[in-house]
């Protein structure tokens, strides 16, 4: 086991990896029959854009292959082993990386999350979208504040996106992480984007937070319902 995590740790096993996870993402976004809600959900997007597209953790796998050859997206990652690995395989899908972390009270605050907040808002106004999960670390289904905080520091609109498929395994974990398997129905769902007025209160950000919470939810739960034709199959987070 210790021989296993001291080659994981190496940069070469770490490029390899991500290497190998991004042209599987790539293989079961190729033969997963997708159907998109909205239809025009690209065409809304690219209205926006550059646009912040939230998921929930655990469910956001396939986001990177969502992405059309025109646009220009950077995802927020972690700063530990996996998000380094997150990020070699976002950039092996043309998508750039932020490394930094959230924190559910304040925002982003601590492992260099401040610097990793004025990343995502200088990325969004130099026009490249931006790409998170919207809970906080170990609390999943909560959205915290650091999303919203981006959104009234940019003035740039969230969208709250769901990516499902009909065939996949749901780890035991916190997030209960969805591992998307290929040949199946796949879901790309998209809720009503809001905003966030620069002038917002603490009220007002709370409200935010609390309507983002619910129409991630309410995508998350349709994205399942498109790909699964059995009430009975399982829904991460149910």
């Amino acid at each position: 086991m210790e021989l296993l995590k001291h080659i994981g740790r190496q940069r070469w096993a770490k490029i390899a990896i991500g290497i190998g996870a991004a042209e599987y993402l790539r293989f079961v976004a190729k033969t997963t029959r997708f159907t998109l809600e909205p239809a025009d959900i690209y065409e809304r997007g690219e209205a926006d854009m550059p646009i912040i597209l939230a998921f929930w953790h655990g469910q956001h796998f396939l986001a990177p292959v969502a992405r059309r050859p025109h646009h220009q997206v950077k995802m927020l990652v972690s700063r530990h082993h996996d998000g380094q690995v997150n990020a070699i395989a976002a950039a092996r899908l043309g998508v750039g990386a932020i490394h930094g972390s959230g924190n559910h009270g304040g925002g982003f605050v601590h492992k260099a999350g401040v610097a990793a907040f004025q990343a995502m808002v200088d990325a969004l106004q130099q026009g490249c979208s931006v790409a998170l999960s919207a809970d906080v670390p170990k609390v999943a289904r909560v959205a915290g504040l650091g999303i919203i905080k981006l959104a009234q520091a940019s003035g740039r609109p969230i969208y709250p996106s769901a990516i499902a498929t009909s065939r996949r395994v749901v780890l035991d974990n916190w997030d209960r992480t969805t591992i998307n398997l290929p040949f199946g129905r796949g879901a790309g769902v998209a809720a009503e984007p809001l905003t966030v007025p620069a002038d917002a209160d603490a009220a007002a950000l709370e409200a935010a937070r609390q309507l983002l919470e619910q129409r991630l939810n309410a995508a998350t739960r349709r994205a399942y319902e498109i790909v699964d034709t059995s009430p009975s199959k399982h829904q991460p987070g149910d």
